[in-house]
């Protein structure tokens, strides 16, 4: 048997196991993308602000944000859960063990590789490009859109790199959100426990189902890369 003959063998076991599978993967999607937009409106402007800008410290805040490339995403869950506990200083948001947990956690992941690619993505461009913007009376703004134009695909592979990043991350979901049945489970923390049970065919099931969850999303953004207008007026 196959691990998608499994997958829809489980799906026909029962009305709640197969609607179960199907708030998994739906809360995989709400999380994620949401984490993902969030990061990519904020972090795509920020990356090439600090690409164009030139101000003191600049270098260690490019550190600062490189580092934040690199943090493990245990030691982003354990931060978050502390902070959103009922003794941390936004424990009254009552956001731990939630969805809402689970989202500041992927944006805390996902940002810091938006910003950081989209910056050298910016600074990898021919230099020459901003004086000749200049010299057509571009303000700032149009200077930013007109450079991430040109950098669009590095700006988008920043954005695939930003929902990789989050969408398989096990160790943050888990402590922001707890593996909660029907409330914060999804794919990454499906697989951990279904192989935990010996579910090996069924854990298999649900890692291809998140493959191809970012297989699509790799499409769309490609799709994206060939049609969008990166100009701001």
């Amino acid at each position: 048997m196959s691990i998608w003959d499994t997958l829809i063998e489980t799906l026909n076991q029962g009305a709640s196991t197969g609607s179960e599978l199907l708030h998994i993967i739906l809360l995989t999607l709400r999380v994620s993308g949401l984490a993902l937009l969030i990061s990519a409106v904020v972090g795509i402007p920020a990356g090439a602000w600090l690409g164009v800008s030139r101000f003191p410290g600049r270098r260690v805040v490019v550190a600062a944000i490189y580092t934040g490339m690199g943090l493990p995403p245990v030691v982003v869950g354990l931060a978050v859960y502390m902070i959103l506990s009922r003794s941390g200083p936004l424990g009254d948001l009552g956001w731990l063990f939630t969805p809402a947990a689970m989202v500041t956690a992927q944006v805390l992941l996902a940002m810091p590789l938006i910003i950081g690619l989209t910056n050298a993505a910016i600074e990898s461009l021919d230099p020459d490009l901003r004086l000749q913007l200049r010299s057509m009376g571009a303000n700032r703004l149009q200077e930013i859109g007109a450079m991430l134009g040109e950098a669009r695909d590095g700006v988008i592979a920043a954005v695939a790199a930003g929902f990789g990043g989050i969408v398989s991350e096990v160790g943050a979901a888990m402590l922001a959100g707890g593996n909660i049945e029907a409330q914060t489970r999804v794919l990454s923390t499906a697989i951990v426990l279904e192989t935990r049970r010996g579910n090996f065919a069924l854990a298999l099931a649900l890692g291809g189902v998140l493959l191809s969850l970012t297989f699509a999303m790799s499409i769309l953004l490609i799709r994206l890369r060939h049609r969008a207008v990166w100009t701001w007026k």
